[in-house]
């Protein structure tokens, strides 16, 4: 129905012929907004609903606790998960959990998480690429998070945390990270978490429509067998190169899922392209900026460098069993 309108519209209403590369761009865009609109609307709600039962503070609380022998990695990979953030916007909640006193490296599992896997992001992978590559990409996300975090905490390196977070901790200050969840009925709640999923639409908007706009420019306008030449199967170095080239980017799922769909499109593995996104959005000069605040460059880099092999590997692995 969504592909019938955009058509209508596009070659129809504006009159533009479905061979012209307008016209396959504008095509491209109209179909994929609202497909991914509807899907980043309905799937918010449901995270809504999700984490107005399960309140940070509760697991901050029960991860500082108890001892899980390495369930808790799994966790706080999970919880980065069902959050919508992307990696500078990840990094509030990440300084809460060290100011809060969670061992470093659960808090680098939700840290590398929840830029890469999110409610935003699997409704564009679901919308794009199928139930599949879905499940492959988030369980993936999921995986790297629970491992990364683990050897990281193992490596001890809480001796490289900045001067300012061993100054909160030894003064035991605490913020809260968000507000607690009201002992009200399912139905008087409704309204509050729709109107956040909602807000949750209206704050990444422009960022789904840049991306798209990409996303179709390409679509419409490069040439077959430009991406090839640079990221083509044949080319052993085109994972690694795809992340070096990922790196200094800054975007959100919502901007580069657009663009990685093309890139498949035009004949780019899937796993490369795949890397791109994650390196893009799991990892990024702005957020390397913000975690000045709370980590020494040494173990800013040590972050970025395993992080950067996690997905180097992950991108080859793609490629071999999709």
């Amino acid at each position: 129905m969504i592909q019938n309108f955009a058509d209508w519209l596009v070659y129809g209403i504006f009159g533009i012929a479905a061979d012209t590369h307008l016209g396959a761009a504008l095509n491209f865009f109209v179909y994929d907004t609202i497909k991914i609109m509807l899907l980043l609307f309905s799937i918010s709600l449901v995270m809504g609903v999700v984490n107005a039962y399960f309140p940070i503070d509760r697991l901050r609380t029960f991860l500082a606790t108890r001892k899980l022998y390495g369930f808790q990695y799994v966790l706080a990979s999970f919880f980065g998960a069902i959050t919508p953030f992307c990696s500078c916007s990840s990094i509030p909640l990440f300084i809460g959990f060290v100011k809060g006193g969670i061992p470093l490296g659960v808090t680098f599992s939700f840290l590398i998480t929840s830029p890469l896997v999110n409610e935003v992001a699997v409704a564009m992978f679901l919308g794009t690429f199928g139930l599949k590559v879905t499940l492959i990409y988030a369980l993936s996300g999921i995986i790297l998070g629970v491992v990364g975090g683990f050897i990281l905490g193992k490596l001890k390196l809480e001796p490289m945390l900045s001067e300012w977070v061993r100054k909160v901790q030894a003064t035991s200050q605490q913020e809260a990270l968000v507000w607690q969840a009201e002992h009200t009925t399912f139905a008087k709640r409704f309204p509050t978490i729709a109107k956040d999923a909602w807000g949750i639409v209206k704050g990444v908007w422009i960022y789904v429509l840049v991306g798209i706009a990409v996303g179709a420019g390409m679509h419409g306008y490069v040439p077959e067998g430009f991406f090839e030449s640079y990221l083509s199967p044949d080319n052993p170095f085109a994972v690694p190169v795809a992340v070096l080239v990922g790196i200094p980017l800054y975007a959100g799922a919502t901007g580069i899922v657009p663009v990685m769909q093309v890139l498949v499109a035009k004949g780019v593995p899937i796993g490369t392209a795949l890397a791109f996104m994650m390196a893009t959005v799991g990892l990024s000069l702005p957020e390397a900026t913000m975690l000045k605040k709370v980590m020494t460059l040494k173990l800013i880099g040590i972050f970025f460098g395993l992080v950067g092999l996690f997905i180097i590997i992950s991108g080859y692995l793609f490629n071999l069993i999709l």
